[in-house]
């Protein structure tokens, strides 16, 4: 059986991965798999592979017994002075998750998203203007668009955006050797885990984490001194509102989460689209009418955040499967979108695909993704400028892709129309 917790397995070929995790699902139980021993950071003894769609979307829901405390974005507990920065809400349980979601939905009203609406409009727009007759999909198109669209939200200077991506990139870098900047085998255990190697890179995420908080805290405060009306200014001012603390991790959040999902959909689509002539043309037929399909496919079929983490407050039995309290169990987003027991040829790419009740955003509960309908919205805009303006648009080659157990992002993919 393939190891999860080797960082080899996230380096195979997708296929190779997508029939790893279909071996998976048709065990009788959830499969075991110990940690790593990572220096520095204290493992635990690991963790149950939640690969069914039915455990995946019941874990979800039960948020009493399958807590997102202390961490979830992180297979060992996340150290405090990590957590100082990466601690957002989705580290939290209810009544701390609750009350930072009810402030942070101010993001995502009614009023707020018209807006959001036009920027996202006139940033594809620009975007496409810009792009050459070939190029590097990721860079030229897909990774613009979330980053500029976020920052406008928060107020962010254009002057920033490049270094606003550049800090995201090494915070998911993960063990990928381009975007984390130390050359060292990952897929080698004994070279990965080394105490210099592993230091070297908690470095740079702590700094990298540091960087996008003190921004976002310099501008809250400015923004308590003299609201301009944009995000910022609407949640660190009012009668509920965020700390310093609070903005610095929560933009870490809106930034990473949600430019990685939309500028992974992105760049899984156009790839998706070549790939599936029949489906593009399908979509061209009648571009409005197929184009809510798409996106929800997409998203589906590359499923952008692979897996988080859930820890077990209590005994408990879940679809035949015992656990005890304070067991660890991982979220696999990407194997319940591809669960034969929902999805009929799961590894067909179906545009028309109905119903749809992928996990791509998070399974149901209180930890969905906020922030789904916008991503729904930049990938739909994305596709409708560049797929009317540039209907030959393909991409080119095959992408270089992050390592990682944690997005399934692609860093460069050629293009050309």
């Amino acid at each position: 059986m393939d190891d999860l917790s080797n960082l080899a397995f996230w380096g195979l070929p997708q296929e190779d991965r997508v029939a790893a995790f279909r071996k998976l699902r048709e065990l009788e139980r959830p499969a075991f798999f110990r940690e790593n021993k990572i220096p520095f950071i204290r493992a635990g003894a690991g963790y149950y592979a939640l690969v069914r769609h039915a455990d995946v979307s019941e874990a979800s829901r039960n948020a009493g017994v399958f807590s997102s405390e202390p961490t979830s974005n992180s297979i060992p507990d996340m150290p405090r002075w990590l957590a100082v920065y990466f601690g957002s809400m989705i580290n939290m349980d209810d009544p701390r998750h609750a009350r930072l979601r009810r402030i942070v939905s101010r993001a995502f009203t009614p009023r707020i998203l018209a807006k959001m609406e036009e920027d996202v409009q006139r940033a594809a727009g620009k975007i496409v203007d810009d792009m050459g007759e070939s190029g590097d999909f990721v860079t030229d198109v897909a990774a613009k668009l979330p980053v500029q669209v976020i920052c406008d939200m928060m107020g962010i200077a254009p002057t920033y955006h490049d270094y606003v991506l550049q800090k995201t990139n090494i915070i998911l870098a993960n063990a990928d050797n381009e975007y984390s900047g130390i050359e060292v085998d990952y897929t080698d255990p004994k070279a990965a885990f080394r105490r210099r190697t592993v230091a070297r890179g908690l470095i740079k995420l702590l700094a990298a984490g540091r960087s996008l908080s003190a921004l976002a805290q310099r501008m809250g405060r400015e923004r308590q001194q003299n609201p301009t009306g944009d995000l910022t200014s609407l949640l660190v001012n009012g009668e509920e509102r965020l700390t310093t603390q609070e903005l610095g991790s929560f933009f870490i959040l809106l930034v990473v989460a949600g430019s990685e999902t939309t500028r992974n959909a992105i760049a899984h689509g156009l790839k998706l689209l070549t790939d599936h002539p029949e489906q593009r043309e399908v979509l061209l037929g009648d571009f409005e009418k197929h184009i809510p399909g798409t996106v929800e496919e997409i998203i589906r079929y590359a499923t952008p955040v692979i897996q988080f983490r859930r820890t077990v407050t209590q005994d408990h039995t879940m679809n035949g499967q015992d656990y005890r309290k304070g067991d660890k169990v991982l979220l696999f987003y990407n194997s319940a979108n591809r669960d034969e027991a929902v999805f009929a040829d799961p590894d067909a790419f179906d545009i028309t695909r109905t119903p749809n009740p992928h996990v791509g955003f998070g399974g149901p509960g209180p930890h969905y993704c906020l922030g789904a309908h916008l991503a729904r919205r930049e990938v739909t805009v994305m596709f409708r400028e560049l797929l009317t303006r540039r209907p030959d648009l393909r991409t080119v080659g095959e992408p270089s892709y992050l390592l990682s157990n944690f997005i399934n992002g692609v860093k460069h993919v050629g293009y050309q129309s």
